[in-house]
């Protein structure tokens, strides 16, 4: 789960930040460091939700404003998927919804 919740906070700080003709967001950027693997580990080994929720709420907010906000299909989408996270219980229902968030963000690159 560690390395979704990771690939989900890059692919949405690469919608919010990355610029065409620049450098790309690559997984160990400062931008990053809030958001690595290590602490998205740290988080599901201590089993806390709200602070998973949480920083996947932050990377999706951010990428939210860069698709233009709800106003735009995309955003709305987003939005969707985001509330679908934040609404698992437990780690264990929090796993479909994140996979479904990350493949999005992947094919809206």
């Amino acid at each position: 789960m560690e390395l979704t919740l990771e690939t989900v906070a890059l692919f949405a700080l690469k919608l919010a930040y990355e610029i065409d003709g620049g450098s790309p967001i690559l997984r160990d950027d400062l931008v990053m460091s809030e958001y690595e693997r290590e602490v998205f580990g740290l988080l599901v080994r201590q089993g806390d939700i709200d602070a998973i929720q949480s920083k996947v709420s932050e990377c999706a907010g951010l990428a939210l404003v860069a698709l233009g906000g709800t106003d735009k299909p995309l955003g709305r989408e987003l939005q969707r998927l985001a509330a679908e996270v934040s609404q698992a219980q437990t780690l264990e229902k929090l796993n479909a919804p994140l996979l479904t968030l990350k493949d999005y963000l992947k094919d809206i690159q």
